[in-house]
Protein backbone atom coordinates (compact mmCIF):
# COMPACT_ATOMS: atom_id res chain seq x y z
CA UNK A 1 0.00 0.00 0.00
CA UNK A 2 1.48 3.47 -1.27
CA UNK A 3 1.64 5.79 1.68
CA UNK A 4 1.10 9.59 0.28
CA UNK A 5 2.11 11.80 2.48
CA UNK A 6 0.03 15.55 2.22
CA UNK A 7 0.93 19.02 3.29
CA UNK A 8 -1.54 21.91 3.54
CA UNK A 9 -0.60 25.42 1.34
CA UNK A 10 -1.53 28.37 4.37
CA UNK A 11 -2.82 31.56 2.82
CA UNK A 12 -1.00 34.94 4.28
CA UNK A 13 -3.51 35.60 7.47
CA UNK A 14 -2.99 31.65 8.16
CA UNK A 15 1.05 32.05 8.44
CA UNK A 16 0.20 35.74 10.31
CA UNK A 17 -1.70 33.57 12.70
CA UNK A 18 0.42 30.71 13.08
CA UNK A 19 3.66 32.84 13.28
CA UNK A 20 2.55 36.08 15.31
CA UNK A 21 4.43 38.23 12.29
CA UNK A 22 2.62 40.84 10.14
CA UNK A 23 2.27 40.77 6.63
CA UNK A 24 5.28 43.68 6.45
CA UNK A 25 7.39 41.50 8.44
CA UNK A 26 6.84 37.97 6.43
CA UNK A 27 7.87 39.74 3.33
CA UNK A 28 11.19 41.74 4.72
CA UNK A 29 12.19 38.32 6.22
CA UNK A 30 11.64 36.68 2.74
CA UNK A 31 13.21 39.75 0.94
CA UNK A 32 16.21 39.15 3.65
CA UNK A 33 16.05 35.31 2.97
CA UNK A 34 15.31 34.44 6.32
CA UNK A 35 11.68 33.30 5.55
CA UNK A 36 10.05 30.52 3.21
CA UNK A 37 9.09 32.17 0.09
CA UNK A 38 5.38 30.94 -1.13
CA UNK A 39 4.10 29.21 -4.03
CA UNK A 40 2.18 30.49 -6.81
CA UNK A 41 -1.74 29.27 -6.71
CA UNK A 42 -2.81 31.29 -9.86
CA UNK A 43 -2.31 34.79 -11.02
CA UNK A 44 -2.85 36.69 -7.84
CA UNK A 45 -2.57 34.14 -5.36
CA UNK A 46 0.56 32.15 -3.25
CA UNK A 47 0.55 30.20 -0.45
CA UNK A 48 3.23 28.56 1.82
CA UNK A 49 3.59 25.05 2.10
CA UNK A 50 2.83 24.28 6.09
CA UNK A 51 5.85 21.79 5.90
CA UNK A 52 8.13 24.80 5.41
CA UNK A 53 6.09 27.10 7.69
CA UNK A 54 7.07 24.51 10.17
CA UNK A 55 10.28 24.16 9.71
CA UNK A 56 10.82 27.76 10.08
CA UNK A 57 9.01 27.71 13.54
CA UNK A 58 11.47 24.34 14.48
CA UNK A 59 14.30 26.30 13.86
CA UNK A 60 13.31 29.19 15.67
CA UNK A 61 12.66 27.48 18.70
CA UNK A 62 15.97 25.93 17.90
CA UNK A 63 17.21 28.60 18.19
CA UNK A 64 15.96 29.77 21.25
CA UNK A 65 16.49 26.69 23.18
CA UNK A 66 20.56 27.20 21.92
CA UNK A 67 21.06 30.82 23.74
Amino acid sequence: MNHIQTTAILRRKQVEQRIGLSRSSIYNAMRDGTFPKPISLGARAVGWLETDIQAWIDARINLAQAA
